[in-house]
């Protein structure tokens, strides 16, 4: 799905047709994949990874690191792509990521945790995200 694409679901029914049920469980509905189940836990292909949702640019792959936690770990994301939202779910407070575009659901950022120059990891569940590969 290109970035260029203007039109968006405006309604959670549509987003429900445009994305698969696993997909819809992450991206609409906050859910989670299961550790070290994700397509791009291990990814070390170079290149854009992309809201799988809408399409907008997200993480480049330099920024990914193995966090060892069972999900893609990134230390940052582009200026302005995502969003954080105060999350208290679970009895836990965190901070959720969300696309800035469309809101989708990612995952979380945690910050303190010095594993990174940045001391930040943004935890992303592969079915938030799309990975565009660099092309030679």
């Amino acid at each position: 799905m290109a970035t260029n694409e203007t039109t968006l679901p405006t309604t959670e029914q549509e987003w429900r047709v445009r994305l698969s049920p696993d997909e819809f469980r992450v991206l609409r509905q906050a859910g989670t994949e299961a550790p070290w189940s994700g397509e791009y836990v291990d990814t070390k292909t170079e290149g854009m990874y992309e809201c799988r949702a809408c399409g907008a640019a997200l993480y480049p792959s330099d920024y990914k690191f193995d966090s060892h936690c069972g999900w893609p770990s990134f230390d940052d994301a582009i200026p302005g792509a995502v969003k954080e939202i105060d999350d208290y779910a679970h009895g836990m407070v965190r901070t959720e990521i969300r696309c800035a575009r469309c809101d989708s659901h990612l995952g979380h950022v945690f910050r303190g945790e010095h594993m990174t120059a940045k001391n930040t990891r943004h935890c992303v569940n592969s079915l938030s995200i799309k990975l565009d590969p660099k092309t030679a």
